[in-house]
């Protein structure tokens, strides 16, 4: 089966939980790899930074829209959530702050989504 049949046969399988599962385990993944690298390889660390920033960006933009079907405090919580990750990643590319902290934020997203009826496992 080719790469490319795998992943739409996948797609169809899956429910929206474990979609944004497996989205935060690749997401945490590149976190951690980065993580591994000097501080001050910022070459070597910029693309997962960048990756997590997006796809929180996303995530809060999505939560702002009035059509989202989310509670609001929970809406709320994920756009506070996605502010304090653009500015943390700030901080880590200019190596004020580590990395660490937004391993474990995904990680407790991850856990909550796992914990939501989630069967994926990373």
């Amino acid at each position: 089966m080719s790469l490319q049949a795998y992943q739409q046969a996948a797609t169809r399988a899956e429910n929206p939980r474990e979609t944004e599962y497996r989205l935060f385990a690749q997401v945490t993944l590149a976190l951690m790899e980065a993580a591994k690298c000097d501080p001050t390889d910022i070459r070597g660390r910029i693309d997962a930074l960048d990756w997590n920033r997006r796809m929180w960006s996303v995530l809060g933009t999505d939560c702002s829209d009035s059509e989202n079907g989310l509670p609001p405090p929970l809406r709320a919580s994920i756009i506070s959530l996605s502010i304090w990750v653009a500015k943390h990643t700030s901080a880590v590319i200019r190596r004020e702050e580590e990395i660490q902290p937004l391993i474990d934020v995904n990680r407790t997203i991850m856990q909550g989504l796992i914990g939501g009826g989630s069967a994926a496992a990373a």
